[in-house]
């Protein structure tokens, strides 16, 4: 029979090693501490999955605007989320997104997304806002006529950084932004809440229940 020898040095050392590379990892992580996360808010019912993340640090837009900030003209973008975990295709009515907002405990107003085209015009052209006119439908196809290259380069990005579909096909996601004109009243978000009420599943052609976000529970980005 062969003999096995117990060898406590060995296993002392093996210990120690371990205690000496949880004390260091242990040391590193003291260093340098994780940053709290910013979620978003979102609401989940039916299948589907809403999130919402204003962005209020300017630093954020510069990866997406190269031309011109929407922020800096008084425009909030929202980074939205629609997430589909059932097995029906799930259509958002885009132009029923509402950003219900409190000015005072009598005034509450309920603010329409803007297109690209009017967020290129408030950008470009801040002295043209009309806060009375519908901003939809939505329009479709090229630039209108009479704008010049500047106007089309801004409307281009704003564009391609929106949320470019209102189809959500089973098991998928749509992302992207939702431009609202706060008129630098960024502090109305503290209390906003991002209204969802139109959402239909598609196959079996029926509503599901309305989406209202509350936007003060974020931590803003």
């Amino acid at each position: 029979m062969r003999k096995v020898y117990y060898n406590p040095a060995q296993k002392l050392t093996f210990f120690l090693a371990v205690f000496v590379a949880a004390h260091l990892a242990a040391g590193k992580g003291a260093a340098h501490p994780q940053a709290p996360l910013k979620t978003s808010a979102l609401e989940s019912h039916e299948g589907m999955t809403i999130s919402a993340q204003p962005w209020t640090n300017p630093a954020l837009y510069k990866e997406k605007f190269h031309k011109k900030s929407p922020y800096a003209a008084g425009i909030v973008a929202l980074q939205v989320m629609f997430r589909n975990d059932s097995d029906d295709s799930l259509k958002v009515n885009l132009e029923r997104i509402r950003l219900n907002v409190t000015l005072s405990e009598e005034d509450h107003q309920a603010l329409n997304p803007l297109t690209s085209d009017q967020a290129a015009d408030v950008i470009l052209k801040p002295g043209a806002r009309n806060v009375t006119r519908s901003r939809f439908p939505i329009p479709i196809g090229g630039p209108k006529v009479g704008h010049d290259k500047k106007w089309v380069e801004v409307a281009q990005e704003l564009r391609e950084a929106g949320v470019r579909a209102s189809v959500v096909a089973p098991h998928s996601s749509v992302q992207g932004l939702l431009y609202f004109d706060l008129q630098n009243q960024f502090d109305l978000l503290n209390s906003a809440r991002l209204y969802v009420p139109d959402i239909v599943a598609l196959e079996k052609n029926r509503g599901l229940m309305f989406f209202e976000i509350d936007l003060g529970q974020t931590g803003s980005q």
